[in-house]
């Protein structure tokens, strides 16, 4: 038995060439991180008939169970020659609608929705061993919707989104600090920053909605919503 616990961990330590080279050992051991789901089950005879109340659900239970940031949601895009990119922006908000969120309308997300405005939205919630999955065609919010969120950030927030041209180069983190020190002098009286034109909300109305749960030996609970064409929604189970 000593003899199998000496190769355990030399299998698992690393060698004198890893120790030189730590990176390398890295890349070797990824394959091996693993982890056993265990998630709730998830029905077709328990879930809402209506998706946004499923996901009303497991938001409040995801709000309730992660500390750091449960509304951030992986938004991806494709350009013009069908490019797919992608990166995290926060839920601002959600409804029968859609789903809303707030960014530069002239950074590379706002160019690409302009061009094309199907995107994909996703939501990863580890510590539950839940994704949400949602296919849709993003729209910019009223004006008037957009100056109400934007007034309701703090000052320093609202500073940023003017002073900051998104997604193009600076010469440096000193430019942008710059910019920003200039419109904290101009406007003294932090309530009155405006809402530039180019900031604003998008709501992505939803056409396609899965809920993915995490369950034992990699047998996935999946119930995939999609919009009908005649209005109002059906649901199936996909294999996982």
């Amino acid at each position: 038995m000593f003899g199998s616990v000496v190769r355990f961990i030399k299998r698992w330590l690393p060698g004198r060439d890893e120790v030189r080279h730590p990176g390398r050992f890295a890349r070797q051991s990824v394959a091996m991180l693993r982890r056993e789901y265990q998630g709730k089950p998830l029905e077709e005879a328990h879930v809402d008939p209506e998706p946004i109340l499923q996901f009303e659900a497991w938001f409040e239970e995801a709000t309730r169970v992660i500390r750091d940031d449960p509304n951030a949601m992986i938004l991806s895009t494709v350009d013009e020659q069908d490019g797919p990119s992608a990166r995290t922006v926060l839920l601002k908000g959600f409804s029968e609608e859609g789903f809303i969120f707030y960014t530069n309308y002239d950074s590379r997300k706002g160019h690409q929705i302009r061009g094309n405005p199907r995107v994909a939205l996703t939501f990863h919630w580890p510590d539950l061993m839940r994704q949400v999955c949602i296919e849709g065609v993003a729209g910019k919010t009223s004006a008037e919707q957009s100056d109400t969120y934007f007034q309701s950030r703090p000052a320093g927030s609202r500073i940023s989104a003017v002073a900051s041209p998104q997604s193009r180069v600076v010469a440096s983190r000193r430019e942008l600090e710059d910019r920003a020190r200039d419109l904290e002098e101009k406007y003294r009286d932090l309530d009155d920053i405006p809402r530039p034109d180019h900031w604003g909300g998008y709501l992505v109305r939803p056409e396609r909605i899965e809920f993915w749960q995490g369950r034992v030996n990699r047998l996935h609970d999946r119930i995939c919503y999609t919009r009908k064409p005649q209005g109002g929604w059906e649901f199936r189970r996909l294999a996982p």
